[in-house]
């Protein structure tokens, strides 16, 4: 009958110890130690639970490093970030910013601290003139399909795409189309700093620039305006 076979622990220890020290060693320390096992791979759920987690976390990085996402327009009506409170809605508080309105139109058209050497012209000017902006203006509406849209004259608070909300002096809030109206505004000419002091005090002053505006060719925002290339279009005159 063959001899079981020992094992290779048991062998170890008896080289280094007694055979009764051996086998308490083996009994002890070997035999009866508990041995906890660990699947050597996850289960189904685990994988998909990781893979869950992975996008997860891919998803999140990708979101903090990418701008916020610009609000829509029902969601900018919501806020109310176009509303004007009534409060707010007076002639006067708006007249500073005409004043800087006017003083913005004479350093585009090149007026300032200088005498005009050359007419205003749509050829020379023109394409300034069509990319400016247009809040703080005072304008005036001088022809319209509508009758009852002329005459409004106020402030430009609001220049949108398609009309110009304008503040009268009875601070009264106008929504005027731009489409079929024709709006005129006038820009006073800075008198010029350099002008000699011995001229007679009669000379007359220098009279007020005068433009018309016709709405229908100006139908885009003023954010838009200022990087469309000026053409040459017909007009229908109202």
């Amino acid at each position: 009958m063959a001899t079981p076979k020992l094992h290779i622990a048991h062998e170890l220890l008896a080289r280094a110890h007694s055979p009764d020290t051996a086998n308490q060693l083996f009994t002890e320390r070997i035999k009866q130690k508990p041995l906890f096992l660990r699947p050597t791979s996850p289960t189904p759920a685990d994988n998909r639970s990781r893979r869950r987690l992975h996008r997860l976390r891919k998803k999140e990085y990708f979101l903090r490093k990418q701008k916020p996402k610009p609000l829509s327009a029902r969601e900018k009506r919501a806020s109310g970030i176009y509303d004007l409170p009534k409060e707010e809605c007076k002639y006067a508080i708006f007249k500073g910013l005409h004043e800087m309105w006017v003083g913005y139109m004479q350093e585009i058209l090149d007026l300032k601290d200088r005498p005009i050497t050359s007419p205003i012209s749509a050829q020379s000017h023109g394409s300034k003139l069509v990319s400016a902006d247009f809040h703080g203006a005072e304008v005036e509406v001088v022809r319209s399909r509508c009758a009852g849209r002329v005459g409004i004259k106020g402030i430009v608070v609001r220049d949108t795409k398609f009309t110009f909300v304008i503040i009268t002096e009875k601070d009264e809030l106008k929504n005027v189309p731009k489409e079929q109206t024709i709006f005129r505004f006038y820009l006073p000419v800075p008198v010029s700093q350099n002008a000699d002091a011995e001229e007679p005090e009669d000379k007359t002053a220098p009279k007020d620039l005068v433009f018309e505006l016709h709405g229908s060719q100006f139908q885009n925002r003023a954010v838009d305006r200022s990087n469309k290339k000026f053409k040459w279009r017909n007009v229908e005159y109202l």
